[in-house]
């Protein structure tokens, strides 16, 4: 499955009027995604729903394969008009496997709309939990550093990541993907972020 397919979120929210000084943080939507355990199962199914497909599709190319072998060898003692029935019959089910490979794989196929229907939802969560954390923390930017943006650096203080996953539930102890997971620190003197772990000052 293509990471890049799996999320981006790096959006703009306007800060309230009453609002002191404008706040940024941001996320890395890849090390979250791996840290979520509906994200882990979503990517076994669809896996193994690509597996089901492939075989599927193995199994009408070597039909062809089959076909094809027969007819090399029954050909010469083949009248014309037959010759001409079996080649197209090979060649109709060469473009009905090649049909179904488009289906299962192709662009807005089965497949890709699976992978829609399984990741979406954690996607929304992701969001909503990094909604609910700007609007708590008055932050007016969350960028994601996992997506297409490019940040040249980024100090581990603002890293909210830790407490998206807090925010979605996600076990605190064994998180993969970091050396060290640091707090995350409001700029401007806010209140502390919400649901920080055991360990956050």
């Amino acid at each position: 499955m293509k990471k890049s397919a799996l999320i981006a979120i790096a959006f703009f929210l306007l800060v309230s009027l009453s609002s002191q000084a404008q706040k940024f943080a941001y996320v890395d939507s890849q090390y979250i995604l791996d840290n979520i355990p509906e994200f882990a199962e979503a990517q076994a199914q669809l896996e193994e729903l690509s597996n089901q497909y492939q075989k599927e599709i193995d199994a009408k190319f070597a039909d062809v394969d089959k076909m094809y072998k027969e007819f090399q060898a029954q050909a010469v003692l083949l009248p014309e008009d037959m010759k001409k029935k079996k080649e197209q019959e090979i060649i109709d089910a060469e473009k009905e496997a090649k049909s179904l490979q488009r289906t299962r794989f192709g662009k807005d196929g089965d497949l890709f709309k699976k992978r829609q229907e399984f990741v979406k939802p954690i996607q929304e969560k992701i969001y909503n939990a990094i909604q609910e954390i700007a609007t708590g923390n008055n932050y007016a930017v969350i960028f994601d550093k996992g997506g297409s943006l490019s940040i040249l650096f980024a100090n581990p203080k603002y890293d909210v990541s830790d407490d998206v996953l807090d925010k979605l539930g996600a076990s605190l102890s064994g998180r993969k993907g970091k050396a060290t997971s640091k707090p995350a620190e409001n700029s401007g003197g806010g209140q502390p972020t919400p649901q920080n772990p055991a360990g956050k000052k």
